[in-house]
């Protein structure tokens, strides 16, 4: 399967939206997202243009897609560079400058051509590219063996920690950190 990878750009918030509004769509949604598909829904134009316009550059968050050869979005991932003191997106405090890795979808058709890694690929080295960045993490849902295990695969490890998941209190995200293979 012919794709490129790269990061949004402000014009593409439609582009943006439909690829949420999809992954919002999927059976893994419930254990993958923060939000629901009626929740974005709802959100306005505006909302989605600056969401594209923030993940476009800059060094506090970027969106990377992988676009198909015919231009169709195939696939997605976001980096959100996380501030020593600050609240992550579970409103804990941050004791490092870190970046997570959020809002990971690939279409059903393009699943297991290597666009998951493709992605992953770009978006750990962007992070770990932001000065002061030297931890990448992710949070995946006790219930999501499919997700978990690519994560491990590609490099992540569960670092003990985990989070109340918000959409189900009595489930838990599990806290993943990527630690590459070392050679030698």
């Amino acid at each position: 399967m012919e794709f490129e990878i790269r990061a949004v750009r402000p014009e593409e918030w439609p582009a943006v939206k439909e690829l949420r509004l999809t992954a919002l769509q999927d059976p893994a949604a419930p254990l993958a997202f923060l939000e629901t598909y009626e929740q974005a829904l709802a959100r306005p134009d505006v909302f989605w243009q600056m969401r594209a316009a923030g993940a476009s550059h800059g060094k506090a968050a970027r969106q990377f897609v992988a676009v198909g050869g015919d231009g169709a979005w195939l696939g997605t991932v976001v980096v959100l560079v996380e501030e020593a003191g600050a609240e992550d997106i579970f409103g804990h405090v941050v004791e490092v400058r870190q970046a997570q890795l959020v809002g990971v979808f690939v279409r059903p058709v393009a699943r297991g051509s290597g666009i998951t890694e493709a992605l992953f690929s770009a978006a750990v080295e962007w992070a770990l590219g932001i000065d002061g960045v030297t931890r990448v993490r992710l949070h995946v849902h006790e219930d999501n063996g499919r997700a978990a295990r690519f994560y491990q695969r590609f490099g992540f490890v569960r670092t003990g920690g985990a989070v109340r998941n918000p959409g189900d209190p009595s489930k838990v995200d599990h806290e993943m950190v990527f630690r590459p293979a070392t050679t030698g």
